[in-house]
């Protein structure tokens, strides 16, 4: 999926220094001058510790391309969207996040084995920008960088109180992070997964993360959603891990659709976010809404799509969903896409209303 969005932007858009050694009179009245020196700028992650970034975010004031007056597609309708861009050059790959009760807080985690965690800023229902961001690599369990192993695409998380749990798609791995010891900094532990899970296609393993609450059927499952791992039948080969019914489980695969990321609602909704890319049709991402109580140890689950969108509205390599309830009971589904760090891909960040 690297290369996916790359294309689609192709389909749609082609056709020396002064020398100090000068007299010192002259040294001296150029620093008189000249204006202070900006700020460094860090670019990649050399220390354990955390750093302060930028990201500037430019509001995208319509979802459809076409019309701006459309704000309702399928069961959603558009709130806001922004996009997000930083002069530190770490920032991009944005491959899933976890939002707090209110929609404010986040985790988001990268391609690139590292955290980003801030605040989303809001003018009444729209989002305006981020702040408070913070940059930090993930660490394994010997607390270096886990990109120091050579582990890359840590693509799906999931949250269970201070435990966060991260899948690493390229080496099939799962992380937990207890972030009582530490936030950011703490250690990933390995989770051992089920020898099928291990076996997932190169660049196709584990995409989503999903872990089920108390009150919930399967509660305390970690839910494990394979970005195109097939059975023998064709369709999405997915895990249950951990609860009271481990096991293996197929998310039905139609109309070539590939798993990028679900997310849980109260209602006992599981909503799969799903993308396709093909040189005729382009770019398409869809929602589907799977009933939690079908998942079993050798189902085969399948929903309705509530919501479909392609090239002709404000989409990218969409790789992360996530819900919450605003006190006015209103259903907000956020997304972000991974830019896979390629200047001609966006980092965006969309909410949409669930109003069916």
């Amino acid at each position: 999926m690297r290369d996916l969005v790359s294309r689609r932007r192709f389909l749609k858009y082609s056709a020396a220094g002064l020398s100090v050694s000068a007299a010192p009179g002259l040294v001296r009245a150029q620093t008189a001058v000249q204006p202070p020196p900006k700020p460094a700028i860090p670019d990649e992650f050399s220390v354990t510790a955390p750093v302060s970034i930028e990201v500037n975010a430019r509001p995208l004031p319509s979802f459809d391309t076409r019309d701006r007056s459309h704000v309702r597609f399928g069961s959603l309708e558009y709130r806001s969207g922004l996009i997000l861009t930083s002069r530190f050059r770490g920032f991009g790959g944005l491959s899933g996040l976890r939002l707090d009760a209110k929609g404010e807080r986040f985790i988001a985690i990268s391609d690139k084995g590292s955290w980003f965690t801030g605040r989303i800023v809001y003018k009444g229902r729209e989002m305006t920008g981020l702040d408070d961001v913070e940059a930090s690599p993930m660490l394994g369990p010997d607390g270096k960088p886990i990109t120091s192993r050579g582990w890359f695409d840590s693509e799906s998380i999931a949250l269970d109180g201070s435990f966060v749990y991260v899948g690493l798609e390229r080496v099939n791995q799962l992380l937990r992070f207890d972030f009582s010891k530490g936030f950011t900094r703490s250690r990933g532990e390995v989770v051992p997964l089920p020898p099928a899970a291990r076996k997932l296609p190169y660049n196709k393993g584990i995409e989503a993360l999903v872990m089920v609450p108390k009150g919930q059927p399967l509660a305390g499952t970690l839910i494990a959603i394979s970005e195109r791992g097939l059975d023998a039948a064709g369709n999405i080969l997915a895990f249950l891990i951990g609860g009271k019914t481990p096991g293996q489980f197929s998310v039905r695969r139609t109309e070539n659709f590939d798993v990028s990321d679900a997310t849980l609602l109260p209602s006992g909704d599981l909503l799969v976010l799903e993308r396709k890319f093909s040189l005729l049709g382009g770019v398409g991402i869809r929602i589907r809404s799977i009933a939690l109580k079908t998942v079993a140890p050798g189902a085969v689950v399948d929903g309705p799509a509530i919501f479909t969108a392609d090239l002709g509205n404000e989409i990218d390599n969409m790789e992360g969903i996530d819900s919450h309830v605003t006190p006015k009971g209103d259903t907000v589904l956020t997304m972000v896409s991974d830019d896979n760090f390629s200047m001609i891909q966006r980092n965006l960040l969309l909410q949409f209303t669930l109003v069916e």
